[in-house]
């Protein structure tokens, strides 16, 4: 089931490009970039060279050599991207049990934390893209030095390339899904999920360095679980980023079924 949605999911915003054992997505418009995965239904393992021929591709695009799939359903690819020369990553792929609790949208004790699901008109949607950029620019869980200041100037430097509003015509077609934690008129925290069918993938859910540790990401988290089940979605799933942010997403009752892995080139 993940691996139909997998496949499926860039395809509302990208064009596909095959190579064999390997479908290459490539974004067309603003917006995070797209990445290989094992093509669906194929009965071989890429080889390092099938490989090597995508990320000349990517290098021809002027995009990431990204590579990501499910360790447990392709177990070979790993041996060819890293004789590639690739690094591998690898985060706990983890899917919310079909007896977890009800979420409760908003989990942040503050009372002056607003947690809810942005409209495709949300003055706010502009810093909600741009939180995870400053987020994931600064891995873990930390308190950092970002802030509203560098919020706010990122986020101009963002304005006017078309992502707000390629976002909003994926939310208004029900493509996307926007949650954000909103303070004295600065989103702290945002994320998002992504429904086909029955199955949604929560991604992008960062906090503000300077914001971390006040239970915003969990709080986020939970009002898209919330929006996913209401709107009547299955099976909810994500990958964290190490295993103590997996430990957080198990308090919203996520458990670990496979290893996500991500293939990019050493720094």
């Amino acid at each position: 089931m993940l691996e139909q949605f997998y496949d499926a999911v860039p395809r509302s915003g990208a064009r596909s490009e095959d190579f064999g054992p390997l479908t290459l997505f490539v974004r067309e418009g603003p917006g995070w970039p797209f990445y290989a995965r094992p093509t669906l239904g194929h009965p071989e393992v890429a080889t390092a060279a099938d490989v090597d021929r995508v990320r000349a591709r990517q290098r021809e695009l002027s995009i990431p050599e990204a590579f990501e799939w499910v360790h447990e359903t392709t177990p070979g690819l790993r041996k060819a991207v890293e004789e590639s020369g690739l690094t591998v990553h690898a985060h706990p792929l983890m899917v919310l049990a079909d007896d977890a609790p009800a979420p409760v949208a908003a989990r942040v004790a503050e009372s002056s934390v607003s947690v809810r699901v942005l409209g495709a008109e949300d003055p706010f949607l502009q810093a909600a893209l741009t939180v995870p950029h400053l987020a994931f620019a600064v891995p873990g869980t930390a308190v950092g030095p970002a802030g509203p200041a560098e919020l706010a100037a990122e986020a101009l430097a963002r304005a006017g390339d078309g992502s707000v509003e390629q976002l909003a015509g994926r939310i208004g077609d029900g493509l996307t899904v926007v949650a954000a934690a909103v303070e004295d008129g600065v989103v702290l925290c945002a994320g998002q999920h992504n429904p086909v069918g029955g199955v949604t993938e929560i991604v992008g859910v960062g906090t503000l360095p300077s914001a971390r540790r006040r239970g915003l990401a969990l709080a986020v988290t939970a009002a898209l679980v919330a929006d996913a089940r209401a709107r009547g979605i299955g099976t909810v799933f994500l990958s964290a980023g190490d295993e103590d942010v997996a430990r957080i997403y198990a308090r919203l009752g996520f458990r670990p079924v496979a290893t996500a892995l991500i293939a990019e080139p050493a720094e």
